[in-house]
């Protein structure tokens, strides 16, 4: 059966990881509007151009840029086919109702929003526990795949560095911005009768299981 959900939740929440999960089990293709500016960027057509302009100086992609984009995927055979699951995104009450828009014309309706709600103090620990390696670039996460020596690279032994917008400091100002643009998107889906709301607090396999339960997708 065809079935498609948004993913709503604070950064650090998991709502990639719980994407990648349902995907692979379920069979839907996961949308995750990053990639989608990524790999459009990367082809070079007019829209990635204009996508691009943005993305280089660090600004925000406009809403409409960034739901046309969707909109195109959206109107893709494998969506059509096996449903979707888009992660993160819409972020404001305007991006909800543009993507409303869109899932009308396309023929699509969503069967739930999920809002994984997990405790601050649990999302701090999350947004700052990344480390990047000074030489190879891998990525360590001091909660889940840790170094084996403090502050050296498993794989190549380089010298690992905690980036810029990994502090805390950084953290509190983007669940600040999360919780001020996303909290209407949340109501406007509860009151369409839309809203999950799912833990993401514990480990990611205990999440899953309580996600598919919310579901009925057990």
């Amino acid at each position: 059966m065809l079935k498609t959900f948004v993913f709503l939740g604070a950064p650090g929440a998991g709502k990639g990881t719980m994407a990648e999960l349902l995907c692979a089990k379920h069979g839907q293709v996961h949308i995750s509007t990053g990639d989608l500016l990524r790999a459009e960027k990367a082809s070079g057509s007019p829209l990635g151009r204009q996508a691009s302009e943005y993305m280089v100086k660090g600004s925000l992609v406009p809403d409409e840029l960034v739901v046309t984009l969707l909109a195109n995927k959206l109107a893709s055979p494998e969506v059509k086919a096996r449903g979707f699951v888009l992660d993160g995104f819409p972020r404001t009450l305007h991006q909800a109702q543009l993507l409303q828009q869109e899932l009308d014309q396309a023929g699509l309706t969503v069967d739930a929003a999920v809002l994984f709600e997990v405790p601050r103090e649990l999302l701090l620990r999350r947004l700052t526990a990344r480390r990047l390696c000074k030489d190879c670039g891998a990525i360590h996460n001091l909660l889940f795949s840790p170094p084996k020596i403090e502050n050296v690279c498993n794989r190549c032994g380089g010298a690992l560095y905690q980036r810029a917008d990994d502090t805390l400091e950084t953290a509190v100002s983007r669940l600040r911005v999360y919780e001020q643009e996303t909290a209407p998107v949340v109501t406007w889906y509860d009151q369409s009768g839309q809203l999950r709301r799912v833990t993401g607090a514990e480990e990611k396999h205990a999440n899953f299981a309580v996600l598919c339960r919310e579901l009925g997708l057990e």
